[in-house]
């Protein structure tokens, strides 16, 4: 038994050749910005060392922690209130709370901009009817590290909502009910006992939340908050310096991969058990009178500020106010390059899953470990690791061909070449997640038959893994467009110079200005983005 479970590796094999070349690719940028810390010399890090690195850092730290506070306010009560209670709406707020999953902070930053700008609608009214300066002061400083941690703890608070509400409704009223036997009040035993049964997931869900808030970029650009992701295009951009960009990369993946080995070590040493005789659930307690009002407004707050205001807001704008010039080849190109990426991180998923499936061995796993880290990466990071070798090749290609009379051009940075490898870096992760769930649910003796009826391994895959775990398949898919979709800092960056983006376009016409006219591809984003929010909702709601 133990020899045939112990299946030796082939030598040469296309399943584990394309898993290795994945984590290479991996691999690649990040390899590639550590290195310039060890061999790159920065003609402006002095000045950034005296200057700016020490603002870049303080408010990076300051946005991650009000960031970190503001999606537990936000989430843990909300998750609590539809756990344990039973009021009127309930239903239909359960899943409302996911909705702001859907929103780029971003685009969330342009639409309260638009709104409540010096030229907004709000100030302008309220300067008219002659208010009070203390009344209109905390409008005016909607572009402010405060503000920016607002508009982002609004669109991530779902991160911990989901987490929490799982850990709340899998604990053990039985715990509850002999804290109550013995003298505990209901609060006292929300916190003494629910919240550290649940802080696993409350800190699981606010370290994404945080390594978004480190990843964004257009939100602090627009406010005009200097984070290390604005320090890092700045770098390259505006001081033209490759190696400064790098350096300050390396600072901003430090700063990722501690929080992930933090949070990972503090979980370690605390384990947490449920009796699961009987689920916190299916003890709900049924409110009325004002109890049920402030539940229910505790619910809605969340949903009307992270979504349903900002929606309302764009979609009068669209169709009232913006231009709608040359929208059409804008979508169809940005759902071109999403569906072009999706289909192949989807492809490469699922060689790699298979793989794991029929060569489980320890390197492999390590491996397949690796790839799964570029979600971990901010998109600016994983821009600069790809441009920079990218960058070489062309060069040294150009070089090459000088003596034949060939022009150096752009042969792969600067193309969509360089962008869909940059996505498929970012977001692989993602689409062998849910691809992983799916095949374990497929018995290793489907695999066995297919090879008996003589089908290839790719065979198999296409024939019998596919239509099985079309769900995974369809939901991986899915969440890699809209991902894709939503994504800025390496869009931005990589992007061909006559390509736009949904992203782009709107990031464009919000630095010009015209917020208004940034709703229509703000919207299609936003519309586009509810797909998987719907499709997780189906999931999370199958009580």
């Amino acid at each position: 038994m133990t020899q045939s479970s112990r299946r030796p590796v082939p030598r040469f094999n296309g399943l584990l050749m394309t898993t290795v070349v994945a984590a290479l690719c991996v691999a690649l940028p990040v390899l590639v910005v550590v290195s310039f810390v060890i061999t790159g010399v920065s003609d402006a890090w002095n000045h950034l060392l005296e200057t700016l690195l020490g603002r870049y850092a303080l408010n990076s730290l300051l946005l991650s922690t009000l960031v970190a506070t503001g999606v537990v306010i936000l989430g843990v009560p909300a998750a609590w209130i539809i756990s344990f209670y039973r009021f009127k709406g309930r239903g239909i707020l359960s899943w409302l709370l996911l909705l702001p999953m859907a929103y780029p902070a971003y685009i969330l930053a342009y639409t309260y901009t638009g709104v409540l700008d010096y030229s907004g609608p709000i100030l302008t009214t309220m300067r008219e009817i002659s208010a009070p300066a203390w009344a209109m002061d905390p409008l005016l400083n909607i572009r402010s590290l405060p503000g920016a941690a607002i508009m982002l703890s609004l669109v991530l608070y779902p991160y911990v909502y989901l987490l929490a509400r799982a850990a709340f409704m899998d604990q053990s009223a039985n715990l509850m009910e002999a804290a109550y036997t013995l003298g505990q009040s209901r609060s006292r035993v929300f916190m003494r006992i629910v919240i550290p049964m649940a802080r696993p997931a409350i800190a699981a869900g606010t370290l994404l939340a945080v390594m978004e808030t480190l990843a964004d970029f257009g939100t602090v650009q627009f406010f005009g908050v200097q984070t290390f992701t604005t320090g890092i295009v700045r770098t390259y951009y505006g001081f033209g310096d490759t190696v400064g960009a790098a350096q300050l990369s390396t600072l901003l993946l430090g700063c990722v991969f501690f929080l992930v080995i933090f949070e990972k070590s503090s979980r370690s040493r605390v384990r947490y058990y449920s009796d699961r005789l009987r689920k916190l659930n299916q003890t709900s307690v049924t409110l009325g009178g004002w109890r049920q009002s402030v539940a229910q407004l505790l619910c809605v707050l969340p949903v009307c500020f992270g979504f349903l205001l900002p929606t309302g807001i764009l979609l009068y704008w669209a169709f009232f106010f913006a231009e709608l010039q040359s929208m059409w080849n804008l979508i169809v190109s940005s759902f071109f390059l999403a569906g072009f990426a999706s289909l192949l991180i989807v492809c490469v998923a699922l060689i790699i899953c298979y793989a794991n499936r029929l060569y489980p061995s320890t390197w492999l796993n390590y491996a397949t470990t690796f790839v799964g880290l570029g979600y971990a990466l901010p998109g600016v990071v994983v821009a600069i690791g790809v441009l920079i070798p990218f960058g070489a090749f062309d060069r040294g290609f150009s070089e090459l061909l000088r003596p034949f009379g060939v022009e150096p051009s752009l042969w792969l940075s600067g193309t969509l070449i360089a962008l869909v490898f940059a996505y498929l870096v970012r977001f692989l992760t993602v689409a062998t997640g849910n691809l992983t769930s799916g095949l374990s649910r497929v018995r290793p003796s489907i695999d066995q038959s297919g090879r008996l009826l003589g089908l290839s391994q790719m065979g198999v895959v296409r024939k019998l893994h596919i239509p099985l775990i079309r769900g995974s398949v369809f939901t991986a898919l899915l969440v890699c467009f809209v991902d894709i979709l939503k994504e800025l800092p390496a869009t931005l960056i990589l992007r061909p110079f006559d390509f736009n983006t949904l992203a782009v376009k709107a990031y464009e016409l919000a630095g010009d200005e015209r917020l208004i006219d940034a709703a229509v591809p703000s919207l299609c984003i936003v519309l586009v983005g509810l797909l998987p929010v719907v499709w997780l909702n189906r999931s999370v709601t199958r009580e």
